[in-house]
C-alpha cells in the first residue's frame, strides 16, 4: 500500500511538472506571436495611432473597408471577430487602451449582440495565452465562471481550448505561419454564393435594457477622448423580426440605425452578411455621413 501511494505522488508530481513546463513553453510561443491574428497583434503590440478602429463581431469584419476610410486620408485598422461578442470586443479595447493607443474615433457594430453578455468560447480562448501577464485580461474573465480553473490549473486553457490555442495553433505560431486575418488591415471580404442562407428569424431576440459590455465601450471612450460611433448594421430582405432594430433603438437611442441602407439579396452573402460591394456601399455611407465633412 505504501509503494502505491508514493507511486501515486509520482505520477501525480511528474504531471504537475510536465503540465507546468509546457504551460511554460506554449505561452512563451504566445507572446511572441504578431502575424497570425487580431488578438496577439494587440496583446503583444506597442503604442499605435489611430484615426478609426472598429469593433464587433463578424457584422463589423465583413462590412466595414478600412481601405475607403484610408483614401478619404483617415488611418483605419478593422478589429471585428468573426464569432465574436461584446465581452471579446470591450476587452479588445480594453487592450488597446493599456497599450497607449491613440484612437480618435471607435465604430461599434451594436445589434445583434446587444442580447447577451455572455464570452464566445472561440474568441475569447485567445486572449487566454496573456490570462497572467495581463492584468488587464485576468480582470476581464474574473466574473466567468470557470476563472480559477483558466487561471490557476497549469495548462488547463490549453487542453480546454485546444482547437483555438492547442498544438497545432502554438506549432504554426512557433514557425510564424501567417494568416490572412490582418490582411486588407483586418477587412475580410465575403462574395456571393449559390449555397448562402437568404433567411433569418430573430422574432424571440431582445436586447437587454443595460448590457454590461456595450457600456464598458461606451465609458472606455469617454474616459480616453474618443468619439464612439455605434451602428447598427443591414441585414438581408427575407428577415422575421426587424423590428428587432426598433427595440434597439429605444433602448439605446445613441445607436445609430443603418440595417435598411443596404436590403437587397445581391449585395448579401448571407442574411446577416453583405458581401465585399454591399460593405463597400455601406462604408461610403458611414464615412459620408460620419466623416464626410472632415
Amino acid at each position: 500500500m505504501k509503494n502505491f501511494l508514493i507511486y501515486t505522488v509520482k505520477i501525480i508530481f511528474v504531471t504537475a511538472l510536465v503540465a507546468v513546463i509546457l504551460d511554460g513553453l506554449y505561452t512563451v510561443v504566445f507572446m511572441q506571436s504578431k502575424n497570425r491574428g487580431k488578438v496577439e497583434t494587440v496583446v503583444n503590440s506597442e503604442a499605435k495611432k489611430y484615426d478609426v478602429v472598429i469593433l464587433g463581431s463578424s457584422r463589423a469584419n465583413n462590412h466595414f473597408v478600412p481601405q475607403m476610410f484610408e483614401d478619404k486620408g483617415l488611418k483605419t485598422f478593422n478589429y471585428g471577430m468573426s464569432g465574436g461578442h461584446l465581452f471579446e470586443a470591450s476587452l479588445m479595447l480594453k487592450l488597446m487602451i493599456e497599450r497607449k493607443y491613440v484612437i480618435k474615433n471607435v465604430i461599434l457594430e451594436a445589434d445583434l449582440n446587444l442580447s447577451g453578455e455572455e464570452k464566445s468560447e472561440g474568441i475569447s480562448a485567445l486572449f487566454l495565452p496573456y490570462i497572467h501577464s495581463s492584468e488587464t485580461i485576468k480582470k476581464h474573465f474574473e466574473n466567468e465562471k470557470d476563472f480559477n480553473e483558466l487561471y490557476y490549473l497549469p495548462f488547463y486553457r490549453y487542453i480546454k481550448y485546444d482547437g483555438k490555442i492547442g498544438f497545432r495553433e502554438a506549432f504554426f505560431t512557433a514557425i510564424h505561419k501567417k494568416t490572412s486575418m490582418l490582411d486588407n488591415s483586418g477587412y475580410y471580404p465575403l462574395f456571393k454564393t449559390k449555397n448562402g442562407n437568404m433567411k433569418n428569424n430573430i422574432v424571440n431576440l431582445n436586447p437587454l435594457p443595460h448590457n454590461k459590455y456595450y457600456q464598458e465601450i461606451k465609458d472606455i471612450c469617454k474616459a480616453n477622448g474618443i468619439n464612439f460611433i455605434a451602428v447598427m448594421t443591414p441585414m438581408c430582405e427575407n428577415v422575421k423580426g426587424m423590428n428587432y432594430f426598433d427595440k434597439v433603438k429605444k433602448a439605446y437611442p445613441e445607436i445609430h440605425n443603418y440595417e435598411n441602407v443596404v436590403v437587397e439579396d445581391k449585395y448579401f452573402s448571407s442574411c446577416g452578411h453583405m458581401n465585399d460591394s454591399g460593405a463597400k456601399i455601406f462604408t461610403a455611407r458611414i464615412i459620408n455621413d460620419f466623416f464626410g465633412k472632415k
